[in-house]
């Protein structure tokens, strides 16, 4: 069985206008333990800090509840973790649809089957997910709309916000991985099509990172579609999600597992830098 273990350094500087008296702030950057994915060390050290409370919140994602509440005009975070991948294929047999449709499944998976207004999906890709849905397989469609997102959607940066719904995306077809993640949920839930977004950690650039070496690394979005088992489907990089991908959580979308959130009382925000490094270990 094929693995591979990273040392993934998340560090994030945010800078102020001028000195903040208080901040808060929710941290997703402990990258979760599950079959597949082993998290061997985790430690999110914060610069200024006065209090923090961790706790498992009800997607199964680690948080980080922090607050520095002494004068500052820089908040520093830096969570480091060891993470092992090893090759977990989903070995359960495809569902089929009546099955995926059953009452039974609608019922026990309804919060991601229900859309959020994040992705609601405009008429087209609902017509988009409608003319996959005679698949043989709910797989089978999923994968094909999984392509048909790809090729209609172009990735560029700093077009989207982070508060952008699929039907906003959708408008300008341009976005980026959360984005191209929305739309699809919003085709696949459609359909009656059980979908979860994922957040996590991929490698900046297309390739094999040696063992020894380090390469810059990104926050990532990708979904799961449920056919029996949660199968992984990232509509950003064609292709299967590898051991390249660490999961930090997942959730309905995006707000269940934004990977830091909060508010200060102060001047605005200046400057946000994120820089997060992958070390190849083995």
């Amino acid at each position: 069985m094929s693995s591979r273990r990273y040392r993934i350094v998340h560090h994030t500087t945010m800078r102020y206008d001028g000195e903040v008296s208080t901040s808060h702030n929710e941290l997703r950057m402990t990258p979760v333990n599950e079959p597949g994915q082993a998290t061997l060390e985790a430690r999110v050290r914060v610069r200024p800090l006065t209090w923090s409370h961790v706790y498992e919140d009800s997607w199964g994602t680690q948080v980080m509840a922090m607050e520095a509440q002494s004068p500052h005009s820089v908040l520093e975070i830096e969570a480091t973790s060891m993470v092992e991948r090893s090759e977990m294929p989903v070995h359960a047999e495809a569902a089929g649809w009546a099955a995926v449709r059953a009452e039974s499944t609608q019922d026990r998976l309804s919060e991601f089957i229900a859309q959020t207004p994040r992705t609601a999906p405009p008429e087209e890709v609902a017509a988009l997910a409608a003319a996959v849905a005679d698949e043989p397989t709910p797989r089978a469609a999923a994968l094909a709309l999984s392509g048909r997102v790809h090729e209609l959607l172009t990735y560029e940066p700093g077009i989207t916000g982070w508060q952008s719904t699929a039907a906003e995306v959708w408008s300008q077809r341009r976005g980026v991985c959360q984005d191209f993640a929305h739309v699809l949920l919003g085709g696949l839930r459609s359909i009656g099509l059980p979908a979860r977004y994922v957040s996590g950690y991929v490698p900046a650039a297309a390739g094999e990172i040696e063992r020894g070496q380090s390469a810059p690394a990104r926050n990532h979005a990708w979904v799961e579609m449920w056919d029996g088992g949660w199968h992984p489907l990232d509509p950003t990089n064609p292709g299967s999600v590898g051991l390249d991908h660490v999961v930090l959580g997942r959730g309905r979308d995006y707000d269940d597992v934004s990977p830091f959130r909060g508010m200060f009382v102060g001047p605005g925000l200046a400057d946000l830098d994120i820089a997060i490094i992958y070390t190849r270990l083995g």
